[in-house]
């Protein structure tokens, strides 16, 4: 196996399957030119009757053995993941600080990627109860999931594992409720239009009252809208800054909504750890490697 990452996407086109582009969640990555030499990941759908739920599995695999541990990095972002790895199985809500997980040794896994909206459905009760925390996979799933996780943790292709954990979610068959829909759709505004930067905007949008939107995020998304157009933005202006290196930062702010570009900046800083130089800096530097090797 080498570690030089494979970044692929194995959703296929389905009548029923609402890709993860589709309401572009971001992916967060940071240093995306260093993680590229660090493990592997690929994207895969989930089964039909979870499609209205779930956004995507993704596998992610590392060997690493021999090289020094790496600190990767994720930016905050509106989604529920729920994670089978050995000794870091768990659901995760959706978070306002960077995500930071250690890499050693050689480990493969599997993360499943809700839309931000639809989770309440299995957590039953207020995905603002789980914001900025994990919880263990048997408080929301039951015994069944540590023989998921296991499962994962020692298939032999990427195919037994989405298998392993589709069949977990369908187990006990929820629906999506209106007002989860509603709230979903609500996220899709944020992440389908960028000029969305306020509440009221967002309200115009849906139709619904602040009051209502205010209610709904923190039923079913888990956090206020403010915050969620705030993650949305921030993340469009990491992707810009990853792609194009330094940017017009005054007029970056600008076309985020924001008043001037020192809050902005200061905003980016928060949310990401670091200085928008300091990000497009990173993002597009990849360290030198050692020649790959097989191992065994």
């Amino acid at each position: 196996m080498t570690t030089t990452t494979s970044w692929t996407n194995a959703t296929t086109e389905r009548d029923n399957y609402c890709g993860p582009v589709a309401h572009r969640i971001p992916r967060g990555i940071v240093a995306e030119a260093t993680a590229r030499t660090m493990f592997t990941l690929t994207r895969h759908p989930p089964a039909p009757e979870l499609a209205d739920f779930v956004d995507y599995h993704w596998v992610l695999r590392w060997d690493l053995r021999g090289k020094p541990p790496h600190e990767q990095r994720v930016l905050p972002n509106l989604a529920v993941n729920v994670t089978f790895f050995l000794g870091a199985s768990g659901v995760y809500g959706p978070g306002r600080d960077v995500f930071s997980y250690r890499l050693e040794g050689r480990v493969q896994g599997l993360g499943v990627r809700f839309r931000p909206g639809c989770f309440r459905a299995f957590l039953g009760r207020p995905v603002r109860d789980i914001a900025d925390r994990a919880v263990p996979l048997t408080d929301v799933f039951g015994p069944a999931a540590l023989q998921a996780a296991e499962s994962v943790c020692t298939a032999a292709g990427d195919a037994q594992m989405v298998s392993s954990i589709d069949n977990l979610l369908s187990a006990n068959p929820v629906t999506l409720s209106p007002a989860a829909r509603q709230a979903a759709e609500a996220v899709e505004s944020i992440a389908r239009d960028p000029g969305i930067t306020r509440v009221a905007q967002l309200c115009a949008d849906t139709g619904l009252t602040t009051r209502s939107v205010q209610r709904l995020f923190a039923e079913h998304v888990g956090c206020p809208p403010k915050w969620a157009i705030r993650i949305y933005r921030l993340n469009d202006a990491a992707q810009q800054l990853a792609s194009e290196g330094r940017a017009d930062y005054a007029g970056l702010a600008v076309r985020l909504g924001y008043s001037d570009q020192s809050h902005f900046i200061r905003d980016f800083r928060t949310v990401t750890g670091q200085s928008p130089a300091e990000y497009a800096r990173t993002a597009r530097t990849a360290p030198e490697r050692e020649p790959d090797r097989d191992r065994t």
